[in-house]
């Protein structure tokens, strides 16, 4: 008994290990993982894309951390800087959603439709 009292005396240096949730955009049901307080928002997006894709989730998100961005449930609408820690915003439920791409300008499409319709010009269909 007294050799396990010692023990976990010894482990406290370590870093405390926390249970999240992690709820993704568009999939069924949430994700739960074990995470050190001090590992970085980044990792953790990389373990919970790991463990999305093992279980055979839908849809299919891909495997790329940058593409996606976590949000903490308790500090509103701001998502997590990618260096943070993950123990910072004490909290315990995330949501996982894809970073939103930038949309092109309606200016921009019109242009590239007129380019598209010039190549059919050159094409003569023989009878």
């Amino acid at each position: 008994m007294l050799i396990s009292k010692s023990k976990k005396i010894q482990k406290g240096k370590e870093p405390n290990r926390i249970l999240i949730t992690v709820h993704v955009v568009g999939s069924a049901g949430p994700i739960r993982f074990i995470v050190n307080e001090d590992d970085v928002v980044a990792d953790v997006i990389g373990r919970a894309l790991k463990i999305y894709a093992r279980d055979g989730r839908l849809p299919v998100l891909g495997s790329d951390s940058k593409d996606f961005l976590l949000f903490c449930d308790a500090a509103g609408s701001d998502f997590l800087d990618s260096s943070a820690r993950i123990g910072s915003c004490e909290a315990r439920n995330f949501l996982l959603c894809k970073n939103p791409q930038p949309q092109l300008k309606t200016e921009d499409v019109k242009k590239d439709q007129g380019r598209h319709k010039s190549c059919w010009k050159g094409i003569q269909v023989m009878d």
